[in-house]
């Protein structure tokens, strides 16, 4: 509700003032009062225990005592001056060191009376000692010596120079708790706090910023935890029964001419059952009347694009215009390629808009798409662009979507009057967890058989000390007529260290595979779009037998004659980008080899990444695995989303409640989709709150 305690401005808070809710906006990105009882802490620090100095071990991490100063000295050089005070109880004594702010410390110190002292205990020349202890004396009073579990906020070096370490955010959020005006609004039904045994909102709020015991503290949790994901499904599943009950699509009732042909006449080889599977889905979905958007997950190699193809063809058959739009100009050339080659002789138009398409091709693309002779157009994020024009789009397939801003997808909808059909298209097999959180608005469809004749890909792990046996067996392969890839990493942050990587590899391979005997070709995105084109062909024409290149190749490049990858400094890489490079090898009827090359010095998720290569080519255990190392933030394409900005809730960790509130959504929208009863005013009212603030993900997808 505007202008509620919740929505009021930051800086109307006592101790903030204009200036500092500046700060607070730049450093936190916090506006309002919600949003900074939203930060949570990241962990508490249990001070409900008072230690005794004999009890101290070695391996504790924070200790709280209770006893004298007995006497204090300043030692070192005046310019160098360090406080050493030492604190005694009944068994045993314990030094207290500060290196700054020394005199300032000493006149607030007296000796001879109780202190509680906190801090994280070391040995140092054989005594214990704790460097900068927080110190307080044991007042009723003090509500800091009362906070049994003591939160620790998230600050920066830049919120601690003014004021607001983790103490001084709590202390905000204290003030904020303690206001006359302080009240939080209930969200939930009265059934689900019921059925759920959870405590109210109000409660979860104050609970988990102040707990006054683990039980408190852990009702809190599971409160705010079922909240935050239970609204994300409900919204998604919302958006979804919206789209599927109220939003026409152009219905497709025939299957004709153009996919006949081809699966009669064209098709070389028998669809996998999957392949069918999904066809079947989709077309049912396309015969509906209702608007389609449905995700389609398989594997490299798994047959994605011939889904795709045969699915636009009864676009076509039903006079409609049909695009497919990719990330890269790499990835669209080779789908353009592909997909001219599967059609030639079936008198079908089609066409590539790229960032690189002369001016002259963009117009005779524009009037051809304008007056429907155009019917199939391939292409980048150029599809987008305000003046791409469709005389009657139908069907739109988007591939690896993830690497698409949300705002860019949602232009393809304006395309045409009644929305078009919507395919999105992924190589990156998604855990469930992510999927119910990142497409739970979406149908899906899966992939999960890889076409007959493909050999599983080899890998292997090498330490670079094995290079030299590593290059005998590409000559080998080589000798067979295969042809190999080397690829390096190229990380954002140090593009130039790893170019310099990437060139200095290229001449190490030249003399390893000296011309005129073999023939070298590199790759990388600091090249000009030509220039990687033509190295690209002549790679594709065996005109290069070696291929040195970044992880531009990692999407959509189609060499079946590649048979051996070989990915150095392998421990650089993620587990998805991983298992997409080894998926540009074993796309033909020969035995395929992947080879990892690491150095000895690997960190743990490192070695369990490199293990995890060797032992599976499962892509769907591969980004469980992946998604457990790294965690949902980190995967490719998440951040963008927006949905997955979780403040408490962890999707790995609170799995059981992810299914439990996305179980809950779903009874709830498929009893009442438009929340109308009155037990369900709570959460209607608080999804109109989340409207507000939010885009409407389910429309985008």
């Amino acid at each position: 509700m505007p202008g509620s305690f919740l929505e009021t401005p930051i800086e109307f808070l006592k101790g903030v003032g204009p200036p500092r809710a500046d700060f607070i906006k730049k450093e936190l990105n916090i506006y309002t009062f919600g949003e900074l009882l939203s930060l949570f802490p990241f962990r508490y620090i249990d001070r409900s225990r008072i230690f005794l100095i004999a009890e101290i071990q070695e391996d504790v991490a924070y200790v709280q005592l209770k006893g004298k100063i007995s006497h204090m000295q300043s030692v070192g050089t005046p310019g160098n001056k360090r406080l050493i005070a030492t604190l005694a109880d009944k068994t045993g004594e314990i030094d207290m060191v500060w290196f700054q702010g020394a005199k300032w410390i000493a006149d607030k110190i007296t000796p001879g009376i109780d202190y509680i002292v906190f801090g994280k205990p070391t040995w140092f020349n054989g005594r214990l000692n704790i460097a900068h202890p927080e110190l307080e004396t044991p007042d009723e009073n003090n509500p800091a010596v009362n906070d049994f579990f003591r939160p620790i906020y998230p600050s920066t070096e830049k919120l601690k120079a003014k004021g607001l370490n983790s103490r001084g955010i709590s202390k905000l959020i204290k003030t904020l708790i303690q206001s006359d005006r302080f009240f939080i609004s209930e969200n939930l039904s009265e059934p689900i706090l019921h059925n759920l045994k959870l405590i109210n909102r109000q409660e979860a709020f104050l609970h988990i910023h102040f707990p006054s015991s683990q039980e408190h503290l852990k009702k809190a949790q599971i409160r705010l935890k079922f909240e935050e994901l239970f609204f994300i499904q409900l919204r998604l599943l919302k958006h979804k029964y919206s789209r599927t009950q109220k939003q026409s699509g152009n219905k497709f009732p025939r299957v004709g001419e153009y996919l006949n042909q081809f699966y009669y006449h064209y098709l070389s080889f028998e669809l996998t059952t999957a392949q069918k599977k999904v066809i079947k889905e989709i077309r049912v979905d396309l015969g509906s009347g209702k608007q389609m958007n449905r995700l389609l997950q398989g594997d490299v190699g798994s047959g994605k694009t011939l889904v795709a193809l045969m699915t636009m063809l009864i676009a076509l058959d039903n006079n409609f215009q049909a695009c497919l739009m990719a990330p890269t100009e790499i990835l669209a050339n080779q789908h353009f390629q592909n997909i001219s080659r599967m059609i030639e002789g079936l008198e079908i138009k089609i066409d590539i808009l790229t960032g690189s398409t002369k001016a002259a091709r963009r117009k005779q693309i524009a009037q051809g798409l304008e007056n429907g002779s155009l019917q199939i157009l391939i292409g980048t994020h150029a599809l987008i662009e305000q003046n791409v024009q469709f005389k009657n789009l139908g069907f739109v397939v988007i591939d690896e979507q993830h690497r698409f801003g949300v705002a860019q997808r949602a232009r393809m909808w304006e395309k045409n009057v009644i929305p078009p059909h919507v395919l999105v298209m992924t190589a990156t097999p998604i855990p469930r967890t992510l999927s119910m959180t990142l497409y739970g608005d979406l149908d899906t469809s899966v992939i999960d058989e890889m076409p007959p004749g493909r050999k599983p890909v080899i890998t292997k792990h090498a330490f670079e000390s094995k290079q030299l046996q590593v290059f005998d067996f590409i000559r080998k392969q080589i000798k067979e007529g295969r042809q190999v890839y080397f690829v390096y990493p190229l990380i954002k942050e140090s593009e130039t260290l790893d170019l310099k990587n990437l060139t200095e590899g290229y001449e190490m391979i030249r003399l390893a595979f000296p011309a005129p005997q073999y023939s070298v070709s590199m790759v990388h995105g600091k090249m000009k779009q030509k220039e990687k084109d033509a190295e690209m062909e002549r790679f594709l024409k065996k005109e290069t037998q070696i291929l040195v290149a970044t992880t531009v190749i990692e999407v959509g490049v189609d060499i079946p004659n590649a048979s051996v990858m070989v990915i150095e400094n392998a421990e650089r890489f993620g587990l998805s980008q991983l298992h997409q490079l080894r998926g540009r090898v074993g796309r033909g009827s020969d035995q395929s080899y992947c080879i990892l090359m690491t150095g000895f010095k690997m960190t743990s998720d490192a070695k369990k990444r490199i293990e995890t290569m060797v032992s599976t080519t499962d892509g769907f255990l591969i980004a469980e695995t992946d998604l457990q190392l790294r965690g949902p933030g980190d995967l490719e394409g998440t951040q963008q989303s927006g949905i997955l900005n979780l403040k408490i809730a962890d999707i790995i960790k609170d799995e059981k409640t992810l299914k439990l509130a996305r179980n809950m959504a779903a009874d709830i929208i498929h009893d009442d989709p438009e929340l109308v009863r009155k037990e369900n005013s709570p959460l209607l009212r608080y999804l109109k709150i989340l409207d507000r603030y939010k885009e409407n993900w389910g429309l985008i997808s």
